[in-house]
């Protein structure tokens, strides 16, 4: 039988053990005392202990300084149930706010450390290759106006006369550029000149006008190179991206599966 996807979300499967342990403890007669002053440490727990110890140390900790583990634990333990007791994780953003990341951790673990297979990033590159797109360039003659009226009379002309004669206004731009990056046309003339001539096809014919922060252009688009992408080289960023949606996902999932249990009344 074949299970639906959500049933193996690992926020599931963390709310359903919750539900599963508090119905046990209350069903059998003796629920769970939150006031309860006692602190009670396992060997289990004593052995996690140990272990975070070695993860930061490298080794097992002697008898002693797992005795201060304990200790520290225990200070920690006694805090925390007397700031419940009181009251204060209640309207505190912080707080709040950190047992939300930790849902939403929950959520995403698995996607966190996914190895995603060759096919399965090159299905999500194709779907997304205007994202990975490589450097631009562009040749371009330009032409100055400060009106736009005039800047408009003056591509008619040219169109007609089709000669090179300049027939633009003094500006200290260059003239024409030949496989400029289009980081430097933006540097030179603005994002809003570059953008408009990104949006005009190579031809022998002028185009335009286009704004920029300086008046009005016509221009002469000769050329244009967009490199291609390529998968091998992106690969790593390719495989993070992936992931990182992956995670969105299966937080937005977990939410959906949680929030449906749910009334939620909005006021009018």
């Amino acid at each position: 039988m074949n299970l639906p996807d959500w049933t193996r979300e690992p926020l599931v499967h963390f709310v359903g053990l919750g539900a599963i342990v508090y119905f046990a403890l209350t069903w059998g007669g003796t629920p769970i005392d939150p006031s309860s002053r006692v602190i009670s440490i396992d060997a289990e727990q004593k052995a996690q202990l140990a272990i975070g110890f070695e993860r930061v140390m490298g080794r097992a900790p002697t008898d002693a300084e797992l005795d201060v583990r304990i200790e520290r634990h225990l200070r920690e333990e006694v805090l925390y149930r007397e700031a419940l007791r009181l009251g204060l994780d209640q309207g505190d953003a912080v707080v709040r706010q950190r047992l939300v990341a930790k849902m939403d951790m929950s959520a995403s673990a698995a996607a966190e450390i996914a190895e995603p297979d060759e096919a399965t990033l090159r299905v999500w590159f194709e779907a997304n290759r205007n994202q990975y797109a490589g450097s631009r360039s562009v040749s371009f003659a330009q032409q100055f106006f400060e009106d736009e009226q005039a800047a408009a009379a003056a591509l008619v002309r040219q169109n007609a006369a089709k000669t090179g004669v300049d027939t633009g206004d003094p500006i200290s731009l260059p003239r024409a550029m030949t496989k400029a990056p289009l980081h430097e046309v933006e540097a030179r003339f603005g994002q809003q000149f570059a953008n408009g001539l990104l949006a005009l096809e190579p031809a022998q014919t002028w185009q335009g006008p286009i704004p920029s922060g300086f008046g009005w252009h016509i221009v002469r688009v000769t050329d244009r190179i967009q490199e291609k992408p390529d998968f091998a080289t992106l690969r790593p960023v390719i495989a993070n991206d992936w992931r990182s949606e992956q995670i969105k996902q299966r937080q937005q999932r977990a939410f959906d599966i949680l929030r449906s249990a749910y009334r939620i009344d909005i006021a009018p």
